[in-house]
């Protein structure tokens, strides 16, 4: 009986350590080319990935995700200089939430979607974090990947949900930059279409308010302890992106409960 049950639940680890290591593999890459990108470089072709202090090019081994960076005790193996823990960071954040959001929905389109928003957002905020740039190239796809997937397996209801989406967040960013003008950028409102064309109206409805709640309560500590100022840009686009990942894990949840707001459901494929 034992083994049988052993037997059984192989499979779902396999398919969970499949989900962490693809997460990983996937932050890597996004780290990289996020980087590479704030400063104006190359992310593909022949481009090696190299240190950031000594500029020596990484072998295979320097760039196994997770485990490369606690085999080499956060240090580069060349020059013994500390390895940004961004690199790390990048790569766990991915690893966790892709098996989660795996957990979470599954094999389906759902997953796909969330996927796409999760690995999107990541690359957007870390690029707003380099150098305060979302980049449209960075952003858009995501929306029209969304809104592709919607009117393939949702059909023309569930892709006119993406659009609305779409105008929903680009639109309340784009007020706020107008009514403060320019206390934002509109790389933000680029961010919110391509979120709001993946996660359509009512995710991204929760998306925005999750996501300026989240930037609230890190930045108004900071505004009373003076460490920023009203003048000082923040970036604004890591809270969106936590905020729409935040609501791909509870949005089902929350639409129910808001259902006066909302609507019944939560909209294809959020079901």
């Amino acid at each position: 009986m034992n083994d049988l049950l052993l037997s059984s639940q192989i499979p779902g680890v396999i398919a969970i350590l499949t989900a962490l290591f693809s997460g990983a593999c996937a932050g890597s890459f996004i780290n990289a080319t996020a980087m590479r990108a704030a400063r104006g470089r190359k992310w593909w072709g022949s481009e090696r990935s190299c240190c950031d202090k000594c500029g020596r090019t990484l072998s295979a081994a320097d760039l196994v995700p997770i485990f490369s960076f606690i085999f080499l005790r956060g240090k580069c193996r060349y020059c013994g200089n500390e390895i940004a823990r961004r690199h790390f960071a990048a790569e766990a954040v991915s690893s966790v939430l892709t098996c989660g959001l795996f957990i979470r929905w599954g094999l389906s389109p759902a997953l796909v979607l969330s996927l796409a928003a999760l690995w999107f957002g990541l690359f957007n905020s870390l690029t707003d974090i380099e150098n305060g740039f979302i980049y449209d190239w960075g952003a858009i796809p995501l929306g029209l990947i969304g809104i592709a997937l919607r009117l393939a397996y949702g059909g023309r209801p569930a892709a006119l949900d993406g659009v609305y989406g779409a105008a929903l967040g680009f639109g309340v960013i784009a007020v706020i930059i107008l009514i403060s003008r320019g206390g934002m950028g509109w790389g933000d409102a680029v961010l919110m279409l391509g979120i709001g064309g993946a996660m359509g109206l009512r995710y991204c409805a929760l998306s925005l308010y999750a996501g300026f709640f989240a930037g609230g309560i890190v930045i108004l500590p900071l505004l009373i302890m003076k460490r920023v100022t009203r003048k000082d840009a923040v970036p604004l686009g890591p809270f969106l992106a936590a905020g729409s990942v935040f609501v791909l894990f509870t949005g089902s949840f929350l639409v129910r409960h808001l259902a006066a707001l909302l609507g019944r459901d939560a909209g294809w494929p959020w079901m």
